[in-house]
């Protein structure tokens, strides 16, 4: 992997990770389309990158994590059912890492899902995520469960998630955001131990180029999550839901004319 390869992956990244548009899979496309060979290296970087970008989360939202011990045991509740799914799916969901017609898949069907989801989710009470009760926090965290198959995106799921709970648009994003810590670091920390497991090596200039995209998410994530809290408020969830059927669509038909296979 290049340097150049590994900034166009990050910049992918940053921009997608709390979009409801799916982070992995637009990275899957992105490698795909650069011609990078998903070698066990790359599908770390797609994964450890991810901890830059929640580190925006960190920064943006610095005083909140600082309210009370209560805001990190809902999220330790929340972060439970993935954590429980993903340790017992842990190799079919890396075999999915390389399966682009099921990403297609995915982002057409959560596109027409977030079509009709402002219609769906009307007269929200829950204003704020600190409202958040501990069994609203593990339902939310079963939707995320969905998001363990790439192209349904855990921001999206998360989302709805906490809107099917009352929380309104802006509550239900910033939660996702939060969950996205835990849930992010666990996926990283596990990625490396299994990479260092596998006896598989890792080259200065790998740590480098990791430590490069994890900057390059960082900064980008940090200009998205602004970006995209003040488009969910004006406009909703429609136009993401447009934009992945437009996307998934595209690419179900070029499978379906054999241009990719």
């Amino acid at each position: 992997m290049t340097y150049f390869e590994a900034l166009l992956i990050a910049i992918v990244e940053g921009i997608t990770e709390f979009l409801p548009i799916s982070s992995t899979g637009h990275m899957m496309l992105t490698t795909a389309l650069l011609g990078v060979v998903p070698t066990d290296f790359v599908k770390l970087y797609t994964v450890a990158i991810q901890l830059g970008a929640i580190l925006s989360v960190v920064v943006l939202y610095f005083k909140h994590f600082f309210k009370s011990v209560g805001f990190y045991f809902k999220l330790v509740v929340a972060f439970i059912p993935s954590a429980i799914a993903g340790l017992l799916l842990g190799d079919w969901i890396d075999a999915q890492l390389e399966n682009i017609y099921g990403v297609a898949v995915a982002l057409f069907a959560g596109g027409i899902v977030l079509v009709f989801v402002d219609k769906w989710f009307k007269n929200p009470s829950v204003e704020t995520g600190d409202d958040v009760s501990y069994l609203t926090a593990l339902k939310i965290g079963a939707f995320q469960c969905l998001a363990l198959f790439p192209g349904v995106s855990r921001s999206a799921s998360t989302i709805i998630g906490g809107m099917s709970q009352k929380l309104t648009r802006q509550a239900a994003a910033e939660f996702s955001f939060f969950l996205a810590v835990p849930t992010m670091a666990a996926a990283t920390l596990k990625k490396l131990l299994d990479f260092y497991k596998d006896d598989v090596a890792i080259s200065g200039d790998e740590i480098k180029i990791l430590l490069f995209g994890n900057a390059v998410a960082f900064v980008v994530a940090l200009i998205a999550i602004k970006t995209f809290i003040n488009l969910l408020n004006k406009f909703g969830f429609k136009w993401f839901g447009i934009y992945r059927i437009l996307v998934g669509g595209t690419l179900l038909l070029l499978f379906w004319l054999k241009v990719i296979s």
